[in-house]
């Protein structure tokens, strides 16, 4: 079976949950403490081999490509400061991944910014990986989809339990599960069910690794929900048409950097678990939540600051818990 060695990151959107911030810059490029997200995500593909990435771009998105270009100025400078650590952080930019671009051109959905990968991918399974989704490296979701795959075959997607109330909010899947195991057979998938009406509280989110045979099914697919071609649908017709697709359910560390909460969150997490920044930034963070707590009557359903709701949820909503080291969930 054909490694996999090619990874697409579609990061042609528009950002606009962060305006005014990403009027200029996009959304990609906002810093998770000292790197831009879009940096974590291509470490995540180059750590299990695929440093060939091609990410599918549109307007305003070079700053982009400048990011992991060579900056030839900022180096000399750098070199005369003497300044070594930063030298070596902005050459790992530079160094990380062979990285190529193509413009999605209309913004007509996942699928078809899929779809403008073709050319590049050729005829050999590649991933996919969301630029908002940022999964801690510490829980190896893309290397455990590579390996299902490996074992498989076919295409492999990432899952999540979700809140069954909250299921309308993503693509779900229908999926044989053999007892407690992370690996499912999919059988159907429906995005962004209608409220009460997925097949499962299992969500499709940011990672897939896919078959080519998914440029042909995405050519004949028709615009769906908000006239554009959604991925779901083209991956659904793939289970439908006897290819098989296994799904990987995720219960590790993961963060929706294009949500201003999660994003906070992300920066919280990765800022604290940092031998050089975490056990000051912890410190504060205790003695902060000490003097922000909510006094006198609290209006029904309430919750303080610094806690969320108990019970399921999904990774990137579990209650974070203070300790002196680190922050863990």
């Amino acid at each position: 079976m054909n490694e996999i060695t090619k990874a697409v990151i579609p990061v042609a959107g528009l950002g606009t949950r962060f305006l005014p911030a990403t009027k200029a810059t996009p959304k990609e490029m906002l810093p998770v403490v000292d790197k831009p997200a879009i940096q974590y995500v291509v470490e995540e593909a180059v750590s299990v081999g695929m440093r060939d990435v091609l990410m599918v771009t549109g307007r305003n998105k070079r700053a982009l490509e400048d990011h992991f270009d060579r900056n030839c100025e900022l180096e000399l400078a750098l070199e005369k400061k003497g300044d070594a650590e930063r030298l070596a952080s902005v050459n790992l930019s530079t160094e990380l991944a062979d990285i190529h671009y193509t413009r999605q051109g209309d913004p007509r959905g996942l699928g078809h910014a899929v779809l403008c990968a073709a050319p590049h991918v050729g005829d050999e399974p590649f991933a996919v990986l969301l630029g908002d989704d940022l999964i801690d490296p510490r829980d190896p979701l893309l290397d455990q989809m590579r390996q299902v795959h490996r074992e498989h075959g076919g295409s492999v997607i990432a899952l999540m339990e979700v809140e069954p109330e909250r299921s309308h909010l993503y693509g779900c899947a229908a999926a044989e599960r053999d007892g407690t195991s992370p690996v499912v057979r999919v059988t159907d998938l429906v995005e962004k069910p209608a409220p009460g009406t997925a097949p499962s509280n299992l969500a499709v989110i940011g990672r897939y690794i896919l078959e080519p045979a998914v440029f042909d099914v995405l050519r004949r697919t028709p615009p769906g929900r908000g006239g554009e071609i959604q991925l779901t649908d083209a991956i659904r017709t793939l289970a439908a048409t006897g290819h098989t697709v296994h799904g990987v359910v995720f219960s590790g560390r993961r963060y929706d950097t294009g949500d201003r909460g999660d994003y906070l969150r992300a920066v919280v997490r990765i800022a604290a678990d940092r031998s050089d920044l975490g056990p000051d930034f912890v410190e504060w963070l205790r003695e902060f939540l000490l003097d922000h707590q909510p006094t006198g009557p609290q209006p029904t359903g309430h919750q303080p600051t610094g806690h969320r709701p108990t019970g399921p949820q999904p990774a990137d909503e579990r209650p974070v818990e203070l300790r002196p080291a680190a922050l863990t969930v």
